[in-house]
């Protein structure tokens, strides 16, 4: 049995998954990492890139099957070396928020959003910070560009994780012709010895052949897997996550929600004007999609979880992490639909699409507040999208219809809760696949088994929606009204949170 493997470098764990010619997940593995915040910069160890690949691959039983692969990882971020591959400064990550200065030029520029993360923002912050570090730059890319050039020698990206770099233009699947010159017509830019194109990696649609391992690539995995399979081009999590939800063609939508949360919604039309809070990238073929990305999503919710486990086991309870999650998102649905006036805010990190640098979790109530653990973890829940609620509701002033939202990541992972609370955040309904926990890997996978198997003229989305997703099972959730109107309520004082947020983090 030939099976196709998908790798995902996320920002908590690197995972690998196999699937069979039926497209189900076979095998699986994992490796748990964590950026790091190092001289004001978040950050990964490329040796460690090494290392989690190949204990997630070890753990993967049918490795000597795989007849096509393909690697995706954490979108954005900074990855910049000389002529030979040299690391020429630590690898910058999306979670970074030091690119103001240049977003904002770029963005203006252009009449395009240029997010902070964006790769094109580093690389101009850099020009204007006069790095040092440029004066051997050759080649910027990506983690998941990186690891497949290693991978394969081809320094190609897939048109997504390329769209989340600089601002490609979907007619000619390429960059944007215009903006490249825009770009190198600045004076940080004349004179250089480079043009942007030249340092950037080639564009590639998803079924196109991007390369075969070789024989140098695959000893970097220390022989657990075998040279010349072929490898799909690679792609960002924004990529895959809309490949394993069956959310590629227009008026579908997805949500990705774990470390991040962000929503990816297929235009049928250009938007009306450009948001600061809205991204344009595009799916793995290279149609526009407008996606709302909030760094900030489950993290403070499991640093509660723990100090909620912590109160159980003084008192001789022993639960595991799995029915804590279980218990405590269960208990949010006996709360009150506003949350009785308890607000969180969740904020560890920065967060474009409410322009704040930096973030301090915060968790505050009136006087007359029903202060109960259902309301507080109801209250944290909602703080995990309300970010995002923000910029959906954005998109919904627009006039953008979305038919259907697919939800994936470890806030869908109890049956239920977080898929009923988003489907009244963004008033569409929500279905989650019984590989909701596990998007990533998995669509990189159907990435490489439609590079594999597609059929002469078939669109991805014809791929997915006939041979892949048909008779899927999954549970889909309408938007409660009870549950909107109390999501609504609870949007108005977090937005008047947000201004204690912004004292918090000068303050503290």
């Amino acid at each position: 049995m030939n099976t196709c493997l998908g790798i995902e470098l996320g920002s908590t764990r690197i995972k690998a998954v196999s699937i069979d010619e039926a497209f189900q997940p076979v095998s699986s593995g994992d490796y748990t990492w964590a950026s790091r915040f190092e001289n004001g910069v978040w950050t990964y160890p490329l040796e460690e890139v090494w290392t989690g690949l190949k204990a997630a691959i070890a753990q993967v039983e049918d490795r000597e099957h795989v007849a096509a692969m393909g690697v995706s990882a954490m979108m954005h971020g900074y990855l910049a070396f000389d002529r030979d591959w040299n690391l020429l400064t630590p690898f910058r990550t999306w979670q970074c928020t030091i690119t103001g200065p240049a977003a904002a030029e770029l963005t203006e520029l252009f009449g395009f959003n240029i997010p902070q993360r964006w790769s094109a923002a580093h690389l101009y912050q850099a020009l204007l910070n006069g790095e040092e570090h440029l004066a051997g730059i050759a080649h910027i890319t990506t983690l998941a560009g990186y690891v497949h050039y290693m991978l394969t020698g081809v320094n190609a990206v897939g048109i997504g994780e390329a769209s989340g770099m600089f601002p490609i233009d979907s007619a000619a699947l390429d960059y944007d012709a215009g903006m490249l010159a825009k770009f190198d017509a600045l004076p940080k830019v004349q004179g250089l010895s480079w043009k942007l194109r030249d340092l950037l990696p080639k564009v590639l649609t998803a079924g196109t052949p991007a390369g075969t391992l070789t024989e140098s690539g695959a000893a970097l995995l220390d022989g657990l897997l075998a040279p010349g399979i072929p490898v799909a081009p690679a792609e960002g999590d924004a990529g895959t996550g809309m490949t394993a939800t069956n959310a590629v063609a227009p008026r579908t939508g997805n949500v990705s929600a774990g470390t991040s949360i962000f929503s990816m919604v297929v235009l049928e039309k250009p938007l009306k004007q450009v948001y600061e809070e809205i991204d344009l990238v595009t799916t793995p073929t290279g149609a526009p999609v407008a996606m709302v990305h909030c760094n900030n999503c489950t993290n403070d919710t499991n640093a509660w979880v723990g100090v909620l486990g912590e109160a159980a086991r003084l008192f001789g309870a022993d639960p595991t992490p799995g029915e804590l999650y279980t218990k405590l998102y269960e208990k949010s649905l006996e709360g009150d639909p506003d949350c009785g006036g308890v607000l969180v805010c969740n904020y560890l990190a920065g967060e474009g699409v409410t322009h704040m640098d930096a973030g301090r979790p915060l968790a505050a109530r009136t006087p007359e507040s029903r202060f109960t653990l259902a309301n507080f973890f109801k209250a944290q829940l909602y703080a995990t999208m309300s970010t995002l609620k923000i910029g959906m509701d954005i998109l919904a002033k627009e006039g953008v219809a979305i038919d259907s939202l697919t939800g994936h990541g470890g806030l869908f992972k109890t049956p239920m809760v977080g898929q009923s609370y988003l489907a009244a955040a963004c008033g569409a309904p929500v279905t989650c696949m019984e590989t909701a926990g596990e998007g990533g890997p998995y669509g990189m996978a159907l990435l490489a088994a439609y590079l594999l198997r597609r059929e002469e003229g078939e669109r991805l989305e014809d791929f997915l929606s006939r041979r892949v997703f048909a008779g899927a099972s999954g549970t889909t959730v309408p938007p409660s009204p009870a549950l909107a109107e109390g999501f609504n309520t609870y949007i108005q004082r977090y937005q008047a949170l947000l201004e204690v947020e912004r004292a918090a983090v000068e303050h503290l």
